[in-house]
């Protein structure tokens, strides 16, 4: 069923560019900076998690 893939493949794009966002904000050298990735990272992470329930991404169990 491709129409099953599509949420969990936008699910893994959303986590990974919060993925990139924490590691810019571990080596940016303005506090302010890296407080703003930071956040939005963490803003990515919830809203996947509220779209995608958490663990989204692993096989549908029915």
């Amino acid at each position: 069923m491709s129409g099953d893939s599509q949420p969990s493949k936008r699910a893994q794009q959303m986590r990974a560019k919060a993925e990139e966002l924490e590691q810019a904000a571990q080596h940016a050298t303005d506090p302010a900076e890296r407080q703003r990735l930071t956040d939005k990272a963490m803003r990515i992470r919830e809203k996947t998690e509220q779209e995608n329930g958490r663990g989204s991404g692993t096989m549908d169990p029915m």
